[in-house]
């Protein structure tokens, strides 16, 4: 259990931001300041970003409001701890720390993964410079990780999943039909040419069979039709992924649920998302090659962004985020930007379809899905909007679908 640590006596080292604030607010002489001289105090107060500043033994000496928020914890709480108790030894911060301590005066790391179980995970930039006075002290700002990178992200996925859709129009138009003739005309010919000549009958008629089978299996991109949404428990939809996948595939990997029992339905189609969830499952197994392989999946409401769906002129939040986790050997660096682009594929006899018709899908129900990846540890999420008995407005005054 993690020990709640007090702030050290006579108040710690230095007061958190509201402390500050509200101390100095009190200080006589207070109203003959002249108007437009600034408060310190109240610019950290007013500052967005966590900014933490950490002494000898990695000790929290100052937080401001933002970063109690970050940590969910008050600065009684936070100041005097270890910034273990907070963020895991392990983390690229401690280096930057170290580094800043020894004389650095800035230094800035991008996309550092800070989790622990009461926060949850965040990917941050982290900004570190050395404080002069007192010395021995670093001042970090954390700074998360823009949306913007993840709707951007998204969109490629999108024109990704778009790709495809038109691909697999061409595909049926251009080569389907053509091929069935192919096909036919092989097989009219078999029936009159020599016993030598009916193996190159043969091999065009399975030659003809395979690229048509590759056809079909893209016929799903091509499928215009309007999806009919409605209330999905998502955890039905895991637990049946989950029953599929330790019935086959996934026989050699223990599966780890940490659901939200009480999150709300999904506003999706129960069918595309079976398949969302089995591709994932299904890849993540396949990347677990050594024994003691783990599939965690984990469902949790987050306050997600807004997105148009496809087919409804208004904005849905995606507060649901379902994540597939594996500790399988992770996914080559120079194949992470195109990882959902159409036949790119880490398997060797993959056909590199699977993630390409999960971005499509997603992107279907107005959602978005992003990955991290590491050896051991890759994540995909997925984030979808909630299901609305009616269609009340928004707070902004935005009808949901």
């Amino acid at each position: 259990m993690t020990a709640v640590c007090g702030a050290p006596k006579g108040g710690g080292m230095m007061e958190s931001a509201g402390q500050a604030a509200a101390s100095a607010a009190r200080r006589p002489g207070r109203k003959s300041r002249r108007r437009s001289e600034i408060d310190p105090a109240g610019v950290l107060v007013a500052l967005p970003f966590p900014v933490l500043v950490v002494g000898p033994g990695y000790r929290l000496a100052f937080v401001n409001l933002a970063g109690e928020e970050f940590f969910d914890a008050g600065s009684v709480r936070l100041i005097g701890c270890p910034l273990s108790e907070h963020i895991p030894l392990d983390s690229p911060v401690y280096s930057l720390i170290d580094q800043a301590q020894n004389g650095a005066r800035s230094l800035t790391q991008n996309r550092v993964l800070i989790e622990n179980p009461r926060i949850g995970g965040h990917w941050v930039n982290v900004m570190i410079a050395q404080l002069a006075d007192p010395p021995g002290h670093a001042v970090v700002m954390l700074q998360k990780c823009s949306i913007a990178a993840k709707l951007d992200q998204q969109l490629i996925h999108r024109n990704a999943a778009r790709s495809v859709t038109a691909m697999a129009a061409m595909l049926a138009h251009e080569v389907k039909n053509p091929l069935s003739g192919i096909r036919g005309a092989a097989q009219l010919l078999e029936e009159t040419v020599s016993a030598p000549d009916q193996v190159l009958t043969r091999l065009i008629c399975d030659e003809a069979d395979r690229i048509l089978a590759l056809v079909g299996r893209m016929d799903v991109f091509s499928d215009r039709r309007p999806m009919m949404r409605h209330a999905v428990n998502i955890h039905s939809v895991l637990e049946h992924v989950r029953r599929i996948a330790q019935s086959g595939f996934a026989r050699h990997v223990r599966f780890v649920e940490r659901y939200d029992p009480s999150l709300p339905p999904v506003l999706g189609d129960r069918d595309q998302l079976v398949q969302v969830f089995l591709n994932l499952v299904k890849n993540a197994a396949e990347a677990i090659t050594d024994p003691g392989g783990e599939i965690v999946l984990t469902t949790a409401y987050q306050q997600g962004v807004r997105l148009a769906v496809a087919g409804c002129n208004s904005r849905v939040k995606l507060p649901l985020v379902i994540s597939v986790q594996d500790n399988g050997a992770g996914i080559p660096e120079d194949l992470r930007p195109h990882l959902f682009d159409p036949f790119v594929s880490t398997k060797v006899d993959g056909s590199g379809l699977g993630l390409a018709l999960v971005a499509k899908m997603v992107g279907d129900h107005g959602g978005l899905v992003e990955f991290d990846s590491a050896p051991r540890r890759t994540v995909f999420r997925v984030s979808l909007p909630v299901f609305q008995a009616s269609t009340p407005a928004d707070e902004d005054g935005e009808e949901l679908c």
